[in-house]
């Protein structure tokens, strides 16, 4: 970018922090509450009891909300990129100088920007699952939803551990 947009943008280096922790948190929490409280039940309760078919519907039901609900974090996942990366540019930070912050851009690097992209691919990407119930495709089905489970319970490690270690080196700049 130009030094007219730096200039154009200096004024504005809080107001894009501020969007940019906003845009964190409903990124990092969005999903949180619904995944707890309601995925992982219904999978549970469908995994302990293969043939119950209402168990099974329910956790199709879970799922299929799940998708629908993740959409606003993987609208807040781009606008935390573009003011981070605006942040980075504005504040003039060194990399180099700033271990947090390199520390913090390898988090983003190696796990975030791969995490989101399988992320979207499951979500957005794919047939949706309900489609796929509704035509009765159900190995079709079962195959996304024993992929979407096993990419939720890996992931679950990485977003329990990395963002808010992300979220400390932002906020505490140790060293």
């Amino acid at each position: 970018m130009s030094a007219a947009a730096m200039e154009w943008l200096s004024p504005w280096y809080a107001q894009i922090k501020f969007l940019h922790v906003i845009l964190v948190g409903i990124w990092a929490f969005s999903t949180a509450v619904a995944y707890q409280n309601y995925v992982i039940p219904a999978f549970r309760r469908a995994l302990a009891h293969p043939p119950d078919a209402e168990a099974i519907a329910h956790r199709n039901r879970m799922i299929e909300a799940f998708d629908k609900g993740v959409v606003l974090e993987h609208v807040a996942f781009p606008g935390v990129l573009l003011t981070g990366l605006l942040m980075l540019w504005l504040g003039q930070w060194s990399i180099a100088e700033t271990w947090w912050l390199a520390a913090k851009l390898v988090l983003v690097v190696l796990v975030f920007i791969p995490m989101e992209i399988v992320d979207y691919r499951i979500s957005h990407f794919s047939r949706p699952k309900r489609e796929m119930r509704l035509a009765g495709k159900t190995a079709q089905l079962e195959a996304a939803i024993a992929f979407h489970w096993k990419f939720l319970r890996v992931s679950t490690f990485f977003v329990v551990t990395t963002i808010p270690a992300a979220i400390y080196l932002a906020i505490v700049k140790p060293g």
